[in-house]
């Protein structure tokens, strides 16, 4: 029988779809309807934090990936943006403790200082790579940190090649490929949606789920390592 693993903040499900692949059944919780009509598993609309304090000990594994908007260097030059975004890292984290079980609590560098002992993961970790339609190959970063009270590895994080494109999923990036291979030398996101998705491996979502999710190799990666000490203990 599949352990039961509870997704917080669960979107359309990125973080969902790897736990499923490493063994899990998948629950989600996400306040936003329009998300919840792209996640692949069972679903509520409900407040994440309200929920896990009701169920919690129901699930003896639990992933929480709260907003990163008040954390991240995107919004930095926003005057109010303490005032404007909420940071729940620190509530979500007390919550999870208390509730009991391993938990994952994901976000991005920006809020490094935030988390403990987090770990990163990469992109290129993953080999997450596409082509986009005019024929350049792709390659994503995409740095999340994790946060776990399991004992969790991550891959080799070897110096990026900086002789491959660089492509984002971002909401406000910028998109112009020319500007970027020729004046910034940087990266940008695809215009094209299944050029997103290819890069994320998740072929049923929106571009703003492509924006907002971890991809699921990640998840995967994780969710396997958290599995076998879930079944050492049982």
């Amino acid at each position: 029988m599949r352990p039961r693993l509870l997704d917080l903040f669960c979107g359309e499900g990125g973080a969902a779809q790897g736990y499923y692949d490493a063994g899990f059944d998948v629950f989600g919780v996400d306040t936003d309807p329009r998300r919840l009509k792209k996640y692949p598993f069972e679903c509520v609309e409900a407040d994440a934090l309200e929920f896990l304090l009701a169920w919690g000990w129901e699930f003896p594994v639990k992933h929480a990936s709260p907003p990163c908007t008040g954390y991240t260097r995107g919004t930095a030059a926003i005057p109010d943006r303490l005032e404007r975004y909420e940071r729940l890292i620190a509530v979500t984290r007390a919550a999870l403790r208390e509730t009991g079980g391993w938990y994952v609590l994901e976000n991005v560098e920006d809020a490094k200082s935030e988390l403990e002992n987090p770990v990163l993961l990469c992109g290129r970790m993953f080999d997450l790579s596409a082509t986009d339609t005019d024929g350049t190959s792709l390659v994503m970063d995409r740095h999340r940190l994790f946060e776990s009270n399991a004992a969790v590895m991550t891959p080799p994080h070897l110096p990026h090649d900086r002789r491959v494109q660089v492509a984002g999923a971002y909401g406000g990036a910028r998109r112009d490929k020319t500007e970027a291979r020729e004046v910034r030398k940087g990266g940008y996101v695809p215009k094209d949606l299944d050029v997103l998705r290819s890069l994320l491996r998740t072929p049923w979502m929106t571009e703003k789920g492509c924006f907002l999710s971890i991809p699921p190799v990640y998840t995967e990666f994780l969710g396997e390592q958290i599995l076998a000490q879930v079944e050492a203990a049982a």
